[in-house]
């Protein structure tokens, strides 16, 4: 029989996992997303993680990291009421379903608080793993970051009204 993988843990942010955090940001940019990002661009967009305003910006959103065995492994924040504003996860926790549980947790959260949508500038890296959840695409983005330009995806993603909700029940 095969091992299942370990569940990973949520917990919310503290102001102490920012270095954490940042590299997890860093080595998740420069690992996974190679095959949709140049070298240059790559750079350019890792080197935010060191960037004054990195913490304050995890501080000021709803932010849940993932961990296994205790460490952080992953990160999901949520600016305002339905943005989801970063979202990594570090290369040797990819595909063992710590983006799912970061995911599903911040959308509960959003519901919770009468969120009635989610948006998100998806990378193209993280483009398909939204439109599986059901987001759509809204439109594309060119970023400015130093010397470079990098693409992204608005999506967003409408939940069921209430009234909605009553009909289908």
């Amino acid at each position: 029989m095969g091992q299942s993988l370990p569940k990973p843990g949520l917990r919310p942010f503290l102001p102490a996992d920012a270095p954490v955090l940042a590299e997890i940001f860093q080595a998740s940019i420069e690992e996974l997303t190679v095959d949709d990002y140049s070298e240059g661009q790559r750079e350019a967009w890792a080197a935010k993680a060191y960037d004054e305003t990195f913490p304050s910006r995890l501080a000021e959103a709803l932010t849940l990291i993932a961990t296994l065995d205790g460490s952080p492994v992953g990160f999901i924040s949520l600016k305002g009421a339905d943005h989801i504003d970063m979202f990594y996860v570090h290369p040797a926790a990819a595909g063992q379903g710590v983006g799912a549980v970061l995911y599903d947790a911040i959308e509960k959260l959003a519901g919770a608080r009468g969120a009635e949508k989610l948006t998100v500038d998806a990378s193209d890296t993280a483009e398909p793993f939204f439109r599986k959840r059901g987001f759509q695409a809204q439109r594309r983005n060119t970023v400015p970051l130093d010397d470079e330009w990098l693409a992204n995806t608005t999506m967003e993603k409408r939940f069921p009204s209430t009234e909605d909700k009553k009909v289908s029940s």
